[in-house]
């Protein structure tokens, strides 16, 4: 039985999240129905054969469906997706934030050149479909070329929004009902210099919390450890309104490692970046990215990555076992065996849920508070201001934030209850 309007399909980042919401609208605004648009991420390979994989199930299951894809993938490789019979309509970056490059006529394929890209509009969004919490895109592109990663060919050059832009959606979003926002982007703490007066994303988030004082929770993304300005640290320290999580652009523990991909921190500066910022804030959880079987990794710098974790005592891990991607300068290095790879990130993940557990046992006893997302079975879940998952016993609103006591830790979460007020 045919579907009516149009469900969005997405892949990878956060910011693709944020991206499929415009989708949504944009659909709607096109006049789009009984389509489905899978919004593609090509951080790995791996994600975009399970992009490929999902287009093939989803043309089994809706033969008349009209499948458009777009995101990363699609702009990179736009030839590999209109080779497939299955797809109506390939999309570039840019073409997919509009009404008007979702209209079904014209072109099969519709992808720009990304890197002639010089703005990153602001897309004005009251709500988010199933969330209780709302991202706001501050910039997009990157301007970097660590030697693994091809979505600066996905995304194109860094841009920023006006902070003015930023300020308006946040405050819609706040009258709309919301109590948290993430600021996100591709490379957030690269935002500004391309703006008059070249505000930092430390002077954004301070000017947002200053024009929007209703604003209850403010939280950064992928931090990179080299660009972290003198406002994030001071925010850091002084604004309660600041959550106390730190995701870090890490990579890797090794330094020849690191200047083999091109990052711009050494395994040290790590480790300070760390210690500082629990320094200022003692109640601070940090999470990172880090990269297992980066080519030429020996048995000794993947130690150095594993002792990674407890030198800047990480709690939340994302771990990517490397993925070679053509046309960048990481693929013509030497290769770690596939097997081998994998067995590593398997020992990364492994030590950083041993490292949650701990984090997450020394909150029992501890009142948070939770930012409740959903209810099921007499329970509501949410995330603390740590970023723990919690579980609390009772049912909650929605979108509000409560009081919970932490009772026990088990399966990567707090067990709580609801405080008496």
């Amino acid at each position: 039985m045919p579907t009516t309007g149009t469900e969005v399909v997405t892949f990878g980042c956060r910011l693709n999240a944020l991206e499929s919401e415009v989708l949504r609208r944009n659909a709607t605004a096109a006049g789009l129905t009984d389509a489905v648009i899978v919004n593609t991420c090509a951080v790995t390979a791996e994600a975009e054969r399970q992009a490929r994989q999902s287009i093939r199930r989803l043309r089994r299951e809706r033969p008349s469906t009209k499948i458009i894809v777009t995101g990363c993938a699609a702009q990179i490789h736009p030839d590999t997706f209109s080779a497939m019979p299955e797809v109506d309509l390939v999309l570039g970056n840019t073409e997919k934030m509009t009404p008007a490059g979702l209209s079904p006529d014209g072109e099969r394929v519709r992808v720009a050149d990304i890197m002639s890209v010089t703005e990153t509009a602001e897309h004005l969004l009251d709500s988010f479909e199933g969330r209780a919490r709302a991202f706001v895109q501050v910039q997009n592109g990157c301007d970097h070329r660590c030697t693994f990663c091809i979505i600066p060919y996905g995304r194109g050059p860094s841009r920023s929004v006006p902070m003015g832009a930023v300020v308006d959606q946040v405050r819609m979003l706040v009258e709309s009902g919301y109590r948290e926002v993430v600021l996100t982007g591709v490379d957030v703490t690269s935002y500004g210099p391309d703006l008059p007066g070249r505000p930092t994303l430390g002077q954004l988030s301070r000017r947002l919390l200053a024009a929007v004082p209703e604003l209850e929770r403010l939280r950064l993304t992928s931090l990179d450890p080299a660009e972290m300005d003198d406002d994030v640290w001071a925010l850091l320290a002084d604004e309660p309104r600041l959550m106390p999580h730190l995701h870090l652009s890490l990579q890797a523990g090794d330094d020849m490692i690191l200047k083999r991909m091109k990052r711009r921190h050494s395994r040290a500066e790590s480790v300070a970046v760390a210690q500082r910022a629990r320094a200022l804030r003692p109640d601070l959880a940090i999470g990172a990215d880090l990269i297992a079987g980066f080519p030429t990794e020996d048995d000794a710098a993947f130690e150095n990555t594993l002792a990674l974790v407890d030198d800047c005592g990480l709690s939340f891990l994302h771990v990517f076992p490397y993925s070679g991607r053509d046309g960048t300068p990481a693929a013509r290095m030497p290769q770690v065996p596939a097997a081998v790879r994998k067995a590593r990130a398997e020992r990364l993940r492994a030590k950083g849920a041993a490292a949650l557990a701990a984090h997450l046992v020394a909150q029992v006893g501890r009142t948070v508070r939770v930012l409740v997302e959903t209810n099921a079975d007499g329970r509501s879940l949410g995330h603390a201001e740590d970023y723990a998952r919690v579980e609390i016993e009772g049912v909650a609103t929605a979108g509000d934030v409560v009081a919970a006591r932490v009772v026990s830790a088990q399966a990567g979460r707090l067990l709580a209850e609801l405080a008496r007020a």
